[in-house]
Order: C-alpha cells, then sequence, then structure tokens
C-alpha cells in the first residue's frame, strides 16, 4: 500500500512539476546559470530520483521512507499552489 501511494504522490508531483515549469513565472527566470544550461531534463530527474528513493524505501517496509516523501509532496504542492496562483 505504501509504494502505491508513494507512486500516486510522485505521480502528482511530476504534473504539479511539469506546470510551474510551463508557466512562465518570472521566478523561474531568477535561477542560477547552471540550471538555465541543464534546462528541464536535470530537474526532472531529480524529481525521479526523490520518488525512486522514496519507492525503494517503501519497498524496503522503511516507513519514514513513505513519510518522508509524503512530507516532500505536501512541500511541493504548497510550492506549486504559490507559484501558480502568482502569491509569490
Amino acid at each position: 500500500m505504501a509504494i502505491l501511494l508513494t507512486f500516486l504522490l510522485g505521480i502528482g508531483n511530476f504534473a504539479l512539476h511539469r506546470a510551474v515549469m510551463e508557466s512562465g513565472h518570472p521566478l523561474l527566470g531568477q535561477m542560477p546559470w547552471f540550471y538555465h544550461a541543464m534546462s528541464r531534463r536535470l530537474s526532472m530527474a531529480v524529481e525521479f530520483l526523490m520518488l525512486l528513493g522514496g519507492m525503494l524505501l517503501a519497498a524496503q517496509g522503511v516507513v519514514w521512507g513513505a513519510i518522508g516523501y509524503l512530507i516532500y509532496s505536501l512541500l511541493n504542492g504548497i510550492s506549486a499552489w504559490l507559484i501558480l496562483s502568482r502569491r509569490v
């Protein structure tokens, strides 16, 4: 069950990440130079590694891995909401 929950949270994180990247928010223009050089691929790779780590920990029965990914997803959702609603 923890693996399924982590996977579903990962789908949501990828969707939020893509929505933020395509929003054209001025905050994205203030990112460091290396971020622009490597574009979206690096950030999506980091997002994938976070999901992979959470799922591997959940598969091993490590409860804090799934809980940690849930907390990460909540923070990611809040920050995406702030960016997409132009509150930041």
